[in-house]
């Protein structure tokens, strides 16, 4: 049985939770939840360019996408975090950071299962 697919979500919804009962900066959730959700909507956007250039035959088109969509979505997080840092205070910085972080790690964890249980049907970009 594989992990469900939106579980870093899932994480990201109950960390509010954790964010206001242990009084963390709310803002560093909203600055990591914003980033968190722009990130997973361009992941979405580029997983479906890139299955379209697999299925026309264009396989380096779709690495290349899939490469470039990667690095920039670490990119947008990362600016968040230090714009959050800088703007707010230290503390939503730093709280924006190990949710993004956790977040990343709980993604990058269930995308790993993920493959392991899909069969030969399963292969693709997700």
């Amino acid at each position: 049985m594989s992990p469900p697919k939106h579980v870093d979500l899932m994480v990201l919804a109950a960390a509010l939770a954790v964010f206001v009962l242990a009084d963390f900066p709310l803002v560093g959730y909203a600055v990591a939840a914003v980033a968190w959700l722009a990130q997973r909507g361009i992941q979405v956007v580029a997983g479906r360019h890139a299955n379209r250039e697999l299925a026309a035959g264009n396989r380096q088109r779709a690495m290349g996408t899939i490469a470039a969509t990667s690095l920039g979505r670490v990119w947008l997080m990362v600016t968040a975090v230090l714009l959050g840092g800088l703007l707010a205070d230290h503390e939503a910085g730093l709280a924006a950071a190990v949710l993004l972080v956790i977040l990343f790690t709980v993604s990058f964890a269930a995308q790993g299962i993920a493959q392991l249980f899909a069969g030969p049907e399963g292969q693709g970009v997700s």
